[in-house]
Order: C-alpha cells, then sequence, then structure tokens
C-alpha cells in the first residue's frame, strides 16, 4: 500500500519510515544503527551515480545509444541491440542508471521505427535485470553479495559462473518476446534519425570514467587470476570513476544535485531496519536449512521473496543465513541470480521495473502489472531452469 489519501509513498520513504520506527520505538539502538549502515556499499553507489549522472548529462550515452541503433534494419535487430545492448552495459553500469536513460530512448525508437511501445519497454525490462546478473556492480543486490562474502575475485567468479547462462537468458527474452509480440515483428523501413550532439566538455570527462571502471575491473580481473584477489576494492573503483567529474567539472554541482539520493537514503534506512529486523531473530526462523543449500531452492526462495520485500533487503537479509550454513560460491551466485531475475516476474520484483513504468506513465504510456506478468512468467520460468541447471554443473 503505497498510496495514503491524497499523498503517493515512495519505495525510500516507506524505507525510511521503517527505519525511523525501529529507531524510535527502541528496537534498535542507535549505535547499533549506525554501524549496521555499509560504508563500502555507499561508497560505491555514491561513485556509481556519479558516473551514470555524467554520462546522462553529458548526452554522451543517449548519443552512443542512437549510433548504435541507427544500424538497426529491422525489429529483430532492434529488440536484440536492446537485448544484448542494454544487458551487457547493465553489467558495467548499475542496471537502475539505464532504467532512466533507457525508457526515453527506446520510446523514441518505438515512435520512430513504429513499432509497439510495450515490446520495447519490456525488452528494456528484461535487458537490463537479466543482463547485470553477470557482473558484482550490474546491481546492489550483487554488490552486497560480492562486498559482504569477502569474494576474493568477484569479477571472475561472476563471470565464470554467470556469464554464459545470462547471454543464454538474453536469448531467450528474445524468444519469449518474438511469441507474445509476434505481429510486431514484420519487416518495415526504418528512417534515419538526428542524433543529439552531446557536450563536449563533459563528454570528455564521462568517457574518462566510463574508462576509469573499465580499465580498473580489468586490473582487478587480471590481479585475481594471477595472484587470486583484487588490487583494487569496489568501493575504490567508484570513486576514483567519480574523481574525474568531481574534480575538473566545472558542472560538478549540478551533476551532483542530479544523482539518485533517494536511493542512496533507502540503502541507509534499509541497513538499519534490516539490522533491527536481523536482531529479532523472526525471519531466521521462516528458513529452512534446505533453502540455504539447494541451489534450486535458493533461486526459487529468492525470486518469491524478492516479490515482497524487494531484492535488495532479501539479500541483505538472506546472505548471512546462506554463509552461516556453509553454503558454497554456486549457493552464492544462485542467491545473486534469483534475487535479480525476480525483477522479470513482476513490476514489483525490481526498481529498475519501476523506474522504466514511471518514466514511462510520464510520456503517456502506461504499461500494467499484468501485462508484465503474462510475459514474465514463463520468462522467468526458462531462467530459473537455465540458471539451476547450469549452477548445478559448474557448482
Amino acid at each position: 500500500m503505497r498510496q495514503v489519501g491524497r499523498f503517493s509513498l515512495k519505495i525510500w520513504q516507506i524505507m525510511l519510515g521503517g527505519a525511523i520506527a525501529v529507531l524510535l520505538t527502541g528496537q534498535i539502538a542507535p549505535a547499533d544503527a549506525l554501524r549496521a549502515i555499509d560504508p563500502d556499499v555507499m561508497l560505491f553507489l555514491f561513485g556509481m551515480f556519479v558516473v551514470g549522472e555524467t554520462l546522462v548529462s553529458s548526452g554522451y550515452l543517449s548519443s552512443l545509444a542512437n549510433r548504435f541503433f541507427s544500424r538497426a534494419k529491422n525489429p529483430d535487430q532492434v529488440v536484440l541491440g536492446i537485448l544484448f545492448g542494454m544487458g551487457i552495459l547493465s553489467a558495467l553500469l548499475m542496471n537502475d542508471t539505464l532504467a532512466v536513460i533507457g525508457t526515453p530512448l527506446v520510446l523514441a525508437l518505438a515512435a520512430g521505427r513504429r513499432i509497439s511501445k510495450k515490446l520495447l519497454l519490456l525488452a528494456l525490462a528484461f535487458a537490463i535485470t537479466t543482463g547485470s546478473v553477470m557482473s558484482p556492480i550490474g546491481n546492489p543486490q550483487n554488490l552486497l553479495v560480492a562486498i559482504n562474502s569477502g569474494m576474493a575475485s568477484p569479477f571472475v567468479t561472476f563471470a565464470l559462473y554467470l556469464a554464459i547462462p545470462t547471454l543464454a537468458c538474453l536469448a531467450i527474452a528474445y524468444a519469449v518476446l518474438r511469441v507474445f509480440y509476434r505481429d510486431e515483428f514484420q519487416p518495415r523501413t526504418f528512417e534515419a534519425e538526428a542524433v543529439q550532439q552531446p557536450d563536449p566538455r563533459l563528454a570528455l570527462l564521462a568517457k574518462i570514467s566510463l574508462a576509469v571502471v573499465l580499465v580498473l575491473a580489468v586490473v582487478n580481473i587480471l590481479a585475481s587470476l594471477l595472484t587470486g584477489s583484487m588490487l583494487v576494492t569496489l568501493p575504490l573503483i567508484a570513486i576514483g570513476a567519480a574523481l574525474p567529474v568531481l574534480l575538473f567539472s566545472e558542472k560538478r554541482f549540478v551533476i551532483l544535485r542530479g544523482i539518485d539520493w533517494c536511493t542512496l537514503v533507502f540503502f541507509a534506512a534499509m541497513f538499519v531496519l534490516m539490522a533491527s529486523v536481523w536482531q529479532t531473530g523472526v525471519f531466521q526462523s521462516l528458513v529452512s536449512n534446505g533453502m540455504l543449500t539447494s541451489v534450486p531452492a535458493l533461486l526459487a526462495t529468492s525470486i518469491v521473496f524478492s516479490q515482497f520485500i524487494s531484492n535488495v533487503p532479501f539479500v541483505a537479509l538472506f546472505q548471512p543465513l546462506v554463509m552461516a550454513a556453509g553454503s558454497g560460491t554456486a549457493q552464492l551466485m544462485a542467491l545473486a541470480a534469483g534475487s535479480t531475475i525476480a525483477g522479470n516476474l513482476t513490476i514489483l520484483g525490481a526498481a529498475s521495473n519501476v523506474i522504466i513504468i514511471q518514466n514511462a506513465e510520464k510520456q503517456g504510456v502506461t504499461l500494467t502489472f499484468m501485462e508484465f506478468l503474462k510475459v514474465g512468467l514463463p520468462l522467468t520460468v526458462l531462467q530459473l531452469i537455465v540458471y539451476a541447471g547450469w549452477l548445478m554443473v559448474v557448482g
């Protein structure tokens, strides 16, 4: 329930209200609440939000995407471009960032190429949710798994366990969309579109920031292969990528005002509220050992629970139990994958879905809960089978 009379509550406001409630009622001590907020996660999110906002504000990412899609000659290529282009990009940037810039982009593509707007919105949602599975920095829940598990080489681990099934799942998303929207894939002629020119100076800094992320990620991958550990921590990667903008851009304060502060508040409040819930022991009593050690059970549990408390709070509560049960890397990867593809089942399964739907409604396009579920249910079931089969083999 997010509507109270004339007031519509946002997710971050609900989480903040819960955190304030447990503090005021003494369910958690202020000192414990402060310690519960993970500085590594907060710093990483801040840095990546600065990079993402720079890419958006400079117009560089939009220009890049428009040039990429100008090569698409038919609806199949447009949908495949969204699924694999946005999917792979979401492994490098937070999926919420791509939800913000991707929504107006796919709506413009749909209008210019006379393709169903709902089809391309679904393609975008499935792309950035599924694609983000294969990287420790693709989404917040993967970041929690990577940091809180003490994983020595998260980039390598996520790639080895999740890259191949994720690419397969992106192909499955294309097949499912083609079944449900078969009439939209009829051949047609596309007209050339003008490409918006980016802000040259800010675009240069955006390129540098993106290069820092890529270079440091490669450095960590090589270091992990040679030494078994990372040279640069994930928070330092994000802060290092944000520094060129913060130090050298005249628009630094515009960028800072534009970043997603609400999500940072959401995370700080979530850490406090989930620490309080953890201290009660109620959540632990609902979990059986089979949920913690079986890969298929972990995947299914993650998908179902994430519909009710959202995937990030679920991982914050569930990961300590998985680690305490002595589960291995395959189980942690199942937790990351299951909690992420939960976003393909319903709109409420991922914050990025909500961002897409809300931004689309501002432009007069509505994608209903049932329209999403109709396509998302078979897709999620198929993806569950793929990830379960793959993780059981490699684990």
